[in-house]
C-alpha cells in the first residue's frame, strides 16, 4: 500500500523526498523482488517449524525409487511460504488501481485456497486422494472464465499494434514529449487502443493471429463466437498450466526451479509489451497497463527463489498442491494478459512434456489392457521425471545406466527450461 499511500500525499501536497521513484515500475520490481526473498527466508522458516510441530508431513507412495524412504515426513503445503511471500511485496507496492495487478493476486489465493484444500484432506483426513478432481478442474475453469470475460469487457486490458492501418500507427517521433523513457507509457489516442480477440503467435511476419480467422461466418454472431472462443482458450490455458506445475512437482526443486524461469521470461514479455519503445522496436503489441504484471512476477520469482532455500536437495519442504496449482494459473494468466499464450508450449515445454507423459503412459496402458489383457507402459514411470530416476537397490529391475540421481534430473530439467525461456525471447524477432 505503500505505492497508494504516497500517491495520495502527493496529491495532497506531501511530497516527499525520493517518493517519486515508487513510479517506476523497474525500482518497485526490483524492491518486490528482495523483499520476497527475505520475506520467504524468514517466513519459511517459521513456517516450516509450525509444520513439524503438527506433523504436517507427506505420504510418498512405495515406488522404489531412490531416496523416497527419506522424503517421508517432510513437512508440506510449503507453497504457503510461496504466496505469503509474494503477496506481501506486492501489497506493500503494487498498483491496485491496475486490473492486471486485481486478477493475479485473486489467482494466487483462489487456486492457493484449492491446492490448500486439497493438501488439508490428504494430510488432516489421511486421504490420499485429496480433493477430487472435478473440484479442482471447476476451481481452475472458474477462475479461467473471470480472466476471460475480463479480456472481454474490461477497458484496461486493450492494446495497440503496429499492424493496424497506417492511418492508426504513429511512431516514438510523432509521441515527443508524450513519450517517458523509463515507463515506457505513450499517450495514445484512445482510439487507437483496441480490445480484439488477438494473441501473439511465434514464427510469423506480423506475430498477430485473431481468433476471428476461426469463425466461419460474420456479423454480430461472429463477434459473439469469436469472444467465447477466446473464453474458452483462456479457460483451457489456465487449466492446463495448473495442472501441468502440479505433475512436475515431484523432485525436490524442479517445479520451484522451472516455475522461476518461467516466471522471470514472462516478467520480461510483460516489460516489453507495457513499455512502447521496446515495444516499437521489437513491432509486438504495444499493452498499456501491462508493465504492473512485471512488479508482481517479479515478487513471484523472488519468493521461489526463498522458497529455494528450503526446497532444494534434500527438501526441508514440499511446495504441495497449495504452491503447485497457484504458480502454474498465474503462469497462465500471466500469459492471457499479456496476449502471449501461444507462446507456452515452447516457454513451459517442461510442463507440457510431463502432462503428455502422464496422458500417453494412461491411454496406452488402458488400451493394451483392453486388447491384450496386459497393460503395456510408454515410459518406466509416468510423470516423466520418473523415468529417468534411479530405483532404489532393493528394487527387483536392475538400474540401467542412463538414470539419474534426482538431484541430477532436476539440474538437467533447469537447463532446459533455460534454453527454452531463450527461444520464447527470441522468437519476439524470428518471424
Amino acid at each position: 500500500m505503500l505505492y497508494h499511500l504516497f500517491e495520495y500525499l502527493k496529491n495532497n501536497g506531501y511530497d516527499f523526498p525520493g517518493s517519486g521513484l515508487l513510479q517506476y515500475i523497474s525500482v518497485r520490481g526490483i524492491a518486490c523482488n528482495v523483499i520476497a526473498i527475505l520475506t520467504a527466508l524468514i517466513a519459511g522458516r517459521c513456517i516450516i517449524g509450525w509444520l513439524r510441530k503438527r506433523q504436517i508431513g507427506e505420504t510418498i507412495r512405495d515406488l522404489g525409487l531412490a531416496g523416497d524412504e527419506k522424503k517421508v515426513g517432510t513437512p508440506t503445503m510449503g507453497g504457503l511460504i510461496i504466496i505469503v511471500s509474494t503477496l506481501v511485496p506486492v501489497l506493500l507496492f503494487g498498483n491496485f488501481n491496475n486490473v492486471n495487478t486485481i486478477l493475479l493476486v485473486v489467482a494466487t489465493v483462489w487456486l492457493g485456497l484449492t491446492g490448500f484444500m486439497d493438501d488439508y484432506i490428504k494430510v488432516f483426513r489421511k486421504n490420499k486422494n485429496g480433493l477430487p478432481g472435478k473440484f479442482k478442474i471447476v476451481a481452475q475453469a472458474s477462475l479461467g472464465l473471470v480472466v476471460g470475460l475480463t479480456m472481454c469487457f474490461s477497458s484496461q486490458v486493450g492494446f495497440y499494434s503496429k499492424t493496424q492501418t497506417e492511418s492508426e500507427e504513429i511512431t516514438l517521433s510523432e509521441l515527443g514529449d508524450s513519450f517517458t523513457s523509463e515507463s515506457g507509457q505513450a499517450k495514445i489516442a484512445p482510439s487507437s487502443i483496441r480490445n480484439e480477440a488477438k494473441t501473439t503467435i511465434p514464427f510469423v511476419k506480423n506475430n498477430e493471429f485473431s481468433y476471428r480467422s476461426l469463425v466461419p461466418f460474420k456479423g454480430r454472431a461472429a463477434e459473439i463466437a469469436e469472444w467465447v472462443l477466446y473464453i474458452l482458450v483462456i479457460i483451457f490455458i489456465i487449466t492446463a498450466c495448473s495442472n501441468g506445475t502440479n505433475l512436475a512437482d515431484g523432485m525436490d526443486g524442479m517445479a520451484t526451479g522451472v516455475s522461476a524461469i518461467v516466471g522471470a521470461t514472462l516478467g520480461i514479455l510483460a516489460y516489453v509489451s507495457g513499455h512502447y519503445g521496446f515495444a516499437d522496436y521489437l513491432n509486438i503489441m504495444y499493452i498499456p497497463n501491462s508493465g504492473e504484471i512485471t512488479v508482481f512476477i517479479l515478487a513471484l520469482v523472488g519468493a521461489l527463489v526463498g522458497f529455494l532455500w528450503y526446497n532444494s536437495y534434500p527438501a526441508q519442504v514440499f511446495m504441495g498442491d497449495t504452491g503447485s496449482l497457484a504458480l502454474g494459473g498465474i503462469i497462465g494468466v500471466c500469459a492471457v494478459l499479456i496476449r502471449k499464450e501461444f507462446l507456452l508450449p515452447i516457454l513451459c515445454g517442461i510442463f507440457l512434456v510431463e502432462s503428455l507423459s502422464v496422458i500417453l503412459q494412461t491411454a496406452w496402458f488402458k488400451h493394451t489392457r483392453k486388447k491384450t489383457g496386459t497393460g503395456v507402459r510408454i515410459f518406466r514411470m509416468a510423470p516423466l521425471h520418473h523415468h529417468f530416476q534411479k530405483e532404489n537397490p532393493d528394487a527387483l529391475l536392475q538400474s540401467p545406466r542412463r538414470l539419474q540421481h534426482e538431484n541430477k534430473i532436476v539440474v538437467r530439467f533447469w537447463i532446459i527450461s533455460l534454453i527454452l525461456a531463450v527461444l520464447t525471447v527470441v522468437t519476439l524477432k524470428i518471424r
